[in-house]
């Protein structure tokens, strides 16, 4: 069973203290907004259970978070918004997410973990690290370009 909770937040300027955003419980927010104060909700209690600080990533503490379907439905921007909080955090994060959000995490990672299953029967790994992940890509592209272009015969 799963625990509700009803809260409040209020989103404040550094500079000022003044209120920029106001948040009860998530009603009445855009798609986006609700994206990003989960995110924010979730970085909160990991820091919270964590007890971590502002110089989380100068600690050598064990900070290693999995997020499964990652990203797959939100926005590209809330997805960013996300991964720079969790790495200002200093988690290191295993993401499992579409192959069609890979552009948004590329920044933040240094490897990736392809898994296919082409015969249905099992599935395969493949580990890069994220320079061998972009030259196959632009191989791929290239191949894909070439495969396009009518010969000059």
């Amino acid at each position: 069973m799963r625990n509700w909770f009803v809260f409040a937040a209020s989103e404040r300027w550094r500079e000022d203290d003044s209120e920029y955003e106001t948040y009860a419980d998530s009603g009445g927010k855009s798609g986006g907004q609700k994206e990003k104060l989960a995110y924010t909700i979730l970085a909160g209690s990991l820091a919270y259970q964590f007890r971590l600080d502002g110089s989380a990533a100068a600690t050598r503490t064990f900070r290693f978070v999995v997020i499964d379907e990652a990203f797959g439905r939100g926005s590209e921007d809330s997805a960013r918004f996300a991964l720079r909080l969790f790495h200002r955090l200093g988690l290191q994060l295993l993401i499992v997410t579409p192959l069609q959000k890979i552009h948004v995490i590329e920044p933040f990672v240094s490897a990736v973990g392809f898994v296919d299953n082409p015969a249905g029967n099992f599935s395969r790994l493949q580990s890069l690290t994220i320079e061998e992940y972009r030259a196959r890509r632009q191989i791929h592209l290239y191949q894909r370009v070439a495969l396009s272009e009518p010969s000059a015969t």
